[in-house]
């Protein structure tokens, strides 16, 4: 049966992956656009960001952190900015907290480090938000896999996660 010229055009579209991450987003009605790209290793969020054609600020980080106790925390952050590991204790009231092994990450999260979701971890966190993230009118986040970010505006980001809003961006 010969193939029709639209269906080798729905054959040529990238299908996203449906993660744990997806699922919480549409379990909790949130409008979301999917955005697939070619994922580098070590690449981080300039090479989202050059894939899909936005500003880094934009692509946010999902970064799995531990305090002194071993305790687990998600921090999101800006793709350009890294996180005052210092500022964000003193403002959380502990003595450190320090970036995970990506071993461990994985474990904490269960996602791969490099997709990365705050969406559908398999642990509980509580999750920190760079404050002028909120500022932005669209954020792009990763949707629970490599090379797969989700876009959606911050509000929906807030609604379904009930971060605490930080400032510990430098």
């Amino acid at each position: 049966m010969p193939i029709h010229p639209e269906e080798n055009l729905n054959m040529a579209k990238v299908k996203s992956p449906v993660t744990a991450a997806v699922r919480v987003l549409r379990q909790a009605g949130v409008a979301y656009g999917e955005h697939p790209y070619q994922y580098e290793e070590k690449g981080g969020t300039a090479v989202s960001a050059r894939e899909l054609g936005v500003d880094e600020r934009c692509i946010i980080k999902t970064l799995i952190m531990e305090d002194e106790a071993k305790n687990p925390l998600v921090v999101l952050m800006h793709g350009d900015r890294q996180v005052s590991t210092k500022e964000l204790a003193r403002v959380i009231g502990v003595k450190a907290v320090a970036p995970c092994t990506p071993e461990t990450a994985n474990r904490h999260s269960g996602y791969l480090v490099g997709g990365t979701s705050p969406f559908g971890t398999r642990k509980r966190m509580p999750v920190y938000l760079e404050e002028s993230i909120l500022e932005l009118p669209l954020i792009y986040i990763n949707g629970g896999s490599r090379g797969f970010l989700v876009s959606m505006p911050p509000a929906e980001l807030v609604r379904v996660l009930q971060p605490v809003p930080v400032k510990v961006g430098i």
